[in-house]
């Protein structure tokens, strides 16, 4: 078997986009400190289903990349997401992902942030554009950003 260098890359067969499961710890102290406060009455027993529905959901929410797709898993569905129906990524205002499907249908990708674009497009075997390269040299020269960009005169014979 050959050696890797360090100037070659290994790209992973897959990647697992979650909650660190040490958040459920949170949802635990939760328990022991909503206790007393729980015990005051048989209604507030309810409160115990925050914690419960928090645990579940960073057990549960998850974003897998693999070479043939994506498969989304939120709280009570699973949506495999083939490259080839993938149009676009958008990315809301709050940093979270979505995929824009060919149908016009966007699916939230879940624990997926703008950080991981450049892992998504790694892993998608260049089926998405990378967003942290520069832009592909160009021809035409580029006017510099500091200045507005000059008008260009157009002339009746060009019209």
């Amino acid at each position: 078997m050959g050696e890797v260098t360090p100037t070659q890359q290994q790209t992973p067969s897959r990647l697992v986009f979650r909650t660190p499961a040490t958040a459920v710890l949170g949802a635990l102290l939760f328990i022991v400190t909503a206790t007393p406060f729980a015990a005051a009455s048989p209604w507030l027993l309810l409160t115990y289903l925050l914690p419960v529905v928090a645990i579940v959901a960073v057990l549960r929410l998850r974003t897998t990349a693999t070479a043939d797709g994506l498969v989304a898993r939120t709280m009570f569905a699973r949506h495999d997401l083939p490259w080839s129906d993938i149009r676009a990524l958008r990315v809301s205002e709050r940093s979270w992902v979505r995929a824009v499907l060919a149908s016009g249908k966007e699916q939230p990708l879940p624990s997926v942030r703008t950080r991981h674009l450049p892992a998504l497009a790694m892993i998608s075997g260049g089926r998405l554009d990378d967003p942290s390269e520069p832009p592909a040299a160009s021809d035409e020269p580029q006017e510099p950003a500091d200045e507005p960009p000059a008008e260009k005169a157009v002339s009746a014979d060009e019209t």
